[in-house]
């Protein structure tokens, strides 16, 4: 485990999250994983800590609105969702925003969303 920073485009939203990018993580062909380019990894909630930048979040939800999408009113990027895993709360971390991590090195799973 260990604690990586992130943040959106403009930095006005910034995070930390600890986690293990040495296990796989996830590519989802969801509607809007797809079309955004996300790679995802999940973590507990007490796991992320938002740093800065509550006030310029804004929400969206679709599908079964289980995630809330949480992202940048100002630059539109989304750093990370929130919903409910089987062990409880749960954040969605979009690890193209963390800083110092190539995702060429990660080890990708895809997922199936678009059938979910």
């Amino acid at each position: 485990m260990k604690t990586y920073t992130g943040h959106c485009h403009c930095g006005a939203v910034t995070f930390e999250a600890e986690m293990d990018l040495a296990k796989p993580v996830i590519s989802c062909n969801c509607s809007l994983c797809s079309m955004r380019g996300w790679l995802l990894t999940f973590v507990p909630a007490a796991n992320f800590k938002l740093l800065s930048g509550e006030d310029s979040l804004t929400d969206y939800r679709f599908g079964k609105e289980h995630i809330k999408h949480r992202f940048c009113k100002t630059c539109g990027v989304q750093c990370f969702g929130e919903g409910e895993g089987p062990n409880g709360p749960t954040r969605a971390i979009n690890l193209l925003t963390l800083e110092g991590v190539d995702p060429d090195t990660l080890t990708v799973n895809k997922f199936n969303g678009k059938d979910v």
